[in-house]
């Protein structure tokens, strides 16, 4: 584990939100109230009551806020966009040791609207990818019809694509078909 369990939680939770999007994965997943609490369940969220139109709007600004950070091409406009993003939000770090697991900080107010809760949090792991000199961990996937994100978080940092099982694979079965064919040949 390269950062701690909230920290790489809340960076699974902005690969999300960017990966709902239409240019990301084909259909836009985040269009309604229905979309967003799915978006919210998935991810499991603490502490999120009713979600209403301000929700959705902050979550789909965010999402445009958060891709453009794993598309900065330098250190200094990724964290020009960072500081953006958590300098709009009142930070309310605090302990906690919820759903089973131990220790860990939560950086938005105990009842906070969603957006704050995605501002601080993702905000602040997004700044500890960047703070450990890991900027180069925020990817876009290699297969070259896919626009996903990602986040490698393997120890060699090789991980190339979205979904090993999708995108991974179908690049290796084309990779290996073209060298069956340049050995017949």
């Amino acid at each position: 584990m390269i950062f701690t369990h909230d920290t790489e939680h809340a960076l699974a939770v902005v690969v999300d939100l960017i990966n709902t999007g239409a240019a990301a994965s084909g259909a836009e997943r985040l269009g309604g109230l229905p979309g967003l609490r799915a978006f919210v369940d998935r991810n499991t969220f603490s502490d999120v009551g009713k979600l209403g139109e301000a929700d959705l709007a902050r979550a789909l600004d965010l999402r445009d806020r958060f891709h453009a950070v794993f598309r900065a091409g330098d250190v200094p406009s990724a964290v020009r966009r960072i500081n953006e993003i958590v300098g709009e939000v009142r930070t309310t770090p605090h302990l906690t040791d919820h759903d089973g697991y131990d220790w860990h900080v939560h950086f938005f107010a105990p009842g906070a609207p969603l957006g704050e809760h995605l501002s601080a949090d993702c905000g602040m792991a997004l700044a500890y990818v960047v703070a450990a000199g890991e900027l180069d961990r925020l990817r876009t996937c290699e297969a070259p019809d896919c626009s996903r994100v990602l986040v490698d978080l393997s120890r060699n940092r090789c991980r190339r694509y979205c979904d090993s099982r999708t995108c991974g694979n179908r690049m290796h079965v084309a990779a290996y078909r073209a060298r069956q064919r340049e050995a017949a040949h």
